[in-house]
């Protein structure tokens, strides 16, 4: 394509061509500024900063019809700003998509030449277009002293990321009711005329109110209109029936109190979680402004009505689970209920962590099946869990990563190995256990049922200083996921009596720092030197291990920077989010890490999901790869929108 100077400034021929600018004079530049810094986000910054952009850019011209960026060229070294006109961007057919057009004052191909990304559409100019061609190195520049600038740039990156959610979400919902979001505030869910009384009312006044309304439930509140008790129809026979209670008694003395309550500003899938954790099925909401005002309740039956199974329902099963054999049941159903919100549209964060939850019920009550078995009591064990499971990110194909923390019998006489030995002995029937509910023995053999993974609190003290003061870059390599630990089941105060130990130490020595971090750069970002996605032949197609090339790099910063700041948390997100606030950088930015880390789970557990895939598949159990043809059907660049 030619290009030369044009002084008049038009610069069009009749073959299309397209004609650069030589760079404006001062003035000039100075004029163009106040011209560019009537849009948004140049209309914040200093304009020192803008004309900085502009000394540095050059002017071109598009004609109509004429490619401006062409899919595939590899990654763009400017940014263009559109001074006048448009620019559709189309898919290879001429057909409109994702971000459709720029106009004046706005940006692209941010996502390429950011990220150093092939570019992922056809950029066309849709009438005579006037363009600003800003280098890369320079708009980076800028956007280091700029924070406007640079929070306009983080903003665009989320959205691009939040395109790239929505057609990973259309490509697996297969439902119509694909709308639902579990991120969604309680606020926001359908009101309900409540059956409410005061503590005072009796019981028979209670129980006819819930039998002309056909209701399962009542809410108790004081003169205030803040929730109490709440009294249910499974409460009936334990507490007045079997009891004996008359029914002139006061709803106070059977009501269930206290009540655990949700505000209105907290999620679907806190109230979820809470259901879970707690084995309730309904939860008042709260307007927390309105100094705690009952306004809501949402049942059970509210978040999952259009399923078969429910959070409430699998982890009840699990409680009252009595044998292995139920609890392999357990474990099949918490896979189809992970099919189900998939198809839903659930994000990555919600679905790991109720996935993670439903893991930990089932574990925690394994654990003390047991523990009856051997008669062993569960104030002398921790059982932690690592890795995924200790970050509470859980996908569906995951294997073992567990360790136990015993406590000594000091009134022994035969020294602390024939202990030791009856708790591996304990600890090998439940890892056996949990192979047999569909997760797998570790081949790393990071379990409990390991000498090396069944020590004292004293002994893993030990280990893990062994680990941060004289440990080998063999040592970490081996060791990274321990410092993922979580308290799991029996004595909870072991556990975090371990993890306060280990998060007081990796601070004070910069070199164990400095190894972790060597052993994280052995794993690159997986583009090629064209800046082209890096892949691998796995049966004929072209694809990428999701886990080891994508959602494992996000771990091992956001673990490595966690430790060295001396932050509790063991979720990436979490740990992204609270090592933003520890250094006093833009939390933005850490959450737009977090998104990209969480669409590459989705992606990973659309694989695991897939026929063949998933728990039951040997190939899934070893790696994740991705086919990158159809990654996402109709949307083949849904990673890369702009």
């Amino acid at each position: 394509m030619n290009r030369c100077p044009d002084p008049v400034g038009i610069g069009r021929r009749a073959t299309g061509a397209v004609h650069r600018m030589s760079t404006p004079s001062p003035s000039l530049i100075d004029q163009q500024a106040q011209l560019l810094r009537a849009h948004a986000p140049f209309s914040a910054m200093r304009l020192a900063d803008v004309v900085a952009l502009l000394a540095g850019a050059r002017e071109a011209y598009y004609a109509p019809g004429e490619a401006v960026f062409t899919r595939g060229e590899g990654f763009a070294s400017k940014v263009c700003i559109v001074k006048r006109g448009r620019v559709t961007v189309e898919a290879d057919d001429g057909v409109e998509q994702g971000r459709v057009h720029f106009e004046s004052g706005q940006m692209f191909p941010l996502a390429s030449a950011l990220a150093q990304a092939p570019v992922a559409a056809n950029h066309v100019s849709a009438a005579d277009t006037f363009c600003w061609e800003v280098p890369v190195p320079l708009l980076q520049e800028v956007a280091a002293r700029s924070v406007v600038l640079s929070e306009a740039l983080t903003a665009e990156a989320a959205l691009l990321l939040k395109l790239s959610r929505k057609a990973l979400q259309i490509a697996f919902t297969s439902y119509t009711y694909a709308q639902f979001s579990m991120e969604r505030p309680l606020g926001e869910m359908p009101r309900k005329s409540l059956l409410v009384c005061k503590p005072e009312d009796s019981l028979g006044q209670a129980l006819a109110s819930m039998q002309t309304r056909a209701a399962g439930s009542i809410l108790v509140a004081d003169d205030l209109g803040r929730c109490v008790g709440i009294f249910t129809l499974k409460d009936v026979i334990a507490k007045a029936v079997l009891a004996g209670v008359s029914l002139d008694e006061p709803i106070r003395t059977v009501m269930t109190a206290p009540v655990h309550i949700l505000g209105t500003d907290e999620s679907v899938e806190e109230a979820a979680l809470l259901m879970a954790r707690r084995g309730i099925r309904h939860v008042p909401v709260v307007d927390r402004g309105d100094g705690d005002r009952l306004v809501n309740i949402v049942s059970e039956r509210d978040l999952y009505a259009l399923q078969r199974l429910s959070l409430n329902q699998i982890s009840s099963s699990a409680r009252r689970a009595t044998d292995v054999s139920q609890l392999v049941q357990v474990a099949q159903d918490i896979r189809q209920l992970a099919r189900s919100l998939v198809s839903q549209g659930v994000h990555a964060k919600s679905l790991t962590r109720l996935i993670s939850k439903l893991n930990d019920v089932l574990t925690e009550r394994l654990v003390h099946l047991v523990l009856e078995r051997h008669q062993l009591a569960a104030h002398q064990l921790c059982w932690l869990s690592f890795g995924s499971e200790g970050r509470s990110e859980q996908t569906i194909a995951t294997d073992q990563d567990n360790g136990l923390i015993f406590r000594p019998d000091e009134a022994a006489t035969d020294g602390l190995e024939p202990q030791r030995r009856k708790w591996l002995g304990f600890a090998l029937e439940v890892n056996h256990a949990l192979d047999a509910c569909g997760y797998p023995l570790c081949k790393g053999n990071i379990m409990a049922s390991n000498p090396e993974c069944c020590l004292t609190l004293d002994e893993w003290k030990a280990r893990f200083d062994h680990w941060i003061k004289r440990g080998t870059p063999e040592d970490l390599l081996r060791a990274n996921i321990f410092f993922d630990l979580r308290p799991l089941a029996g004595n909870a105060a072991l556990g975090q009596a371990l993890s306060q130990h280990v998060l007081s130490r990796p601070s004070q020595v910069p070199r164990f720092l400095f190894l972790l971090a060597q052993d994280m750069l052995k794993r690159s970002v997986p583009l090629n030197w064209l800046g082209n996605i890096e892949t691998v032949s796995v049966g004929g197609q072209e694809s990428i291990d999701l886990k080891l090339r994508g959602t494992a790099l996000f771990v091992d910063a956001a673990r490595l920077r966690s430790l060295a700041l001396g932050v509790e948390a063991t979720n990436t997100r979490e740990r992204f989010e609270a090592c933003a606030l520890a250094a006093g950088k833009s939390v933005a930015n850490a959450q737009n890490r977090a998104d990209a880390f969480e669409f590459l789970q989705m992606l990973r557990l659309r694989v695991q999901l897939a026929p063949g895939g998933g728990p039951s598949s040997p190939d899934a159990r070893e790696s994740e790869h991705l086919p990158l043809a159809g990654a996402v059907p109709g949307h083949p660049n849904a990673i890369a929108v702009n």
